[in-house]
């Protein structure tokens, strides 16, 4: 895909004068904002010449958010700014660009902000699920509280079934983590947590919730299965299987579920390409974040849709970017898949958050207007 970016349309009086009200900044300020933007910030990558309009692929319906992506607007004190901060005030914030969908990465928001620091109780989950329908917003998930002991203590067995009531109040599909399964290299410790995740999924199931977990370029990395064993008695090569393609075997398709994080998938198509076979021998294999969800795509009702810039001199081969203005194909990525209106797709971007209060927003704007107009 090229590298060379669509310039930065400008916006009409009429678009800009909702979006300076909306992020609560003067008409210099927004100015300022928008001619950074278009400095910096391209807008979506035009279609290959001689494509023509087709479908949209992700459906307004289906346009979402993590709340990670506007963390600094949640977290700052609302006495400190006229940019909106406070999830009262962000979320209101996201309807207006258009989100249908959130997906929250933790209940604590700053304590000055309505409603007070710490959301994580059953009061608290009401206060947000008003402002959730107060706004038409729906939430999907949750990166939450996982169990880390196993077998589960008595402890945290009670923490989960709160963090499930509370997603209930919310009324979330979906909860889970922002972390994998394991850290493990080791078969061992993947067959461990399986074991747990289907006995957690089991629980969030008669919750009527499915459990997810998120998941980072190291879970593509390759499976330590086979011998020689090291001093420890572990094994020191691998038949070639990744970490979360074994995982998909083991656990319960009906109780464990997924949401990959695209950039981080290209990742591992960057990162982890070779592996040392059983009998010694220096292996190739690249990986492929599309065929991964296409062999069993109702294990992903959720993704997380962060784009990069392809960049071979960091280590992890991509720089992050607001969705639509990198090399990742997200147009070849969602017309391919089969199981159409199902995925959640949610706009996350981890170094959005900056010296200007408003720009994770505008992020959040410029993204929205990306996700909106990517046809297949």
């Amino acid at each position: 895909m090229s590298r060379h970016h669509a310039p930065e349309e400008h916006l009409s009086d009429e678009r800009a004068e909702t979006l300076r009200r909306r992020l609560g900044l003067s008409r210099r300020r927004l100015l300022a904002v928008a001619t950074g933007l278009a400095a910096a910030i391209p807008l979506a990558r035009p279609a290959p010449a001689g494509a023509t309009s087709r479908e949209v692929l992700i459906p307004p319906g289906k346009r979402g958010i993590i709340l990670y992506t506007v963390r600094d607007a949640i977290s700052r004190d609302p006495l400190s700014t006229t940019v909106p901060s406070g999830f009262r005030r962000v979320l209101e914030a996201l309807s207006a660009i258009g989100y249908r969908q959130v997906e929250f990465a933790g209940y604590r928001q700053h304590a000055n902000a309505e409603g007070g620091a710490d959301l994580e109780t059953v009061d608290g989950a009401r206060l947000l699920r008003r402002w959730l329908d107060d706004n038409g917003l729906r939430a999907e998930g949750n990166h939450g509280f996982i169990p880390g002991s196993w077998p589960l203590t008595a402890a945290d067995l009670d923490r989960f079934k709160r963090a499930l009531e509370i997603a209930n109040i919310l009324g979330l599909g979906h909860m889970g983590t922002g972390s994998d399964p394991t850290g493990s290299a080791y078969k061992a410790d993947w067959d461990v947590a399986a074991e747990k995740w289907n006995e957690l999924g089991s629980i969030a199931c008669q919750a009527g919730i499915k459990l997810y977990t998120h998941n980072h370029d190291a879970a593509y990395a390759f499976l330590l299965d086979s011998g020689p064993l090291d001093e420890q008695g572990r094994p020191t090569r691998s038949s070639g299987i990744r970490k979360l393609e074994y995982f998909f075997r083991i656990s319960n398709p009906r109780r464990v579920h997924f949401e990959m994080d695209i950039f981080w998938a290209h990742v591992a198509r960057f990162k982890h390409t070779a592996y040392t076979a059983p009998d010694g021998s220096a292996r190739t294999d690249v990986f492929d974040p599309l065929a991964t969800v296409q062999a069993q795509e109702k294990r992903f009702p959720l993704f997380h849709a962060k784009d990069g810039d392809a960049n071979p001199a960091v280590p992890n081969g991509y720089d992050m970017v607001p969705f639509g203005t990198g090399d990742i194909d997200y147009r070849r990525f969602f017309s391919r898949l089969r199981a159409k209106g199902y995925h959640n797709p949610m706009y996350e971007q981890d170094n959005a958050p900056g010296a200007d209060p408003a720009q994770s927003l505008a992020y959040a704007e410029l993204s929205y207007r990306n996700m909106a107009t990517l046809r297949g």
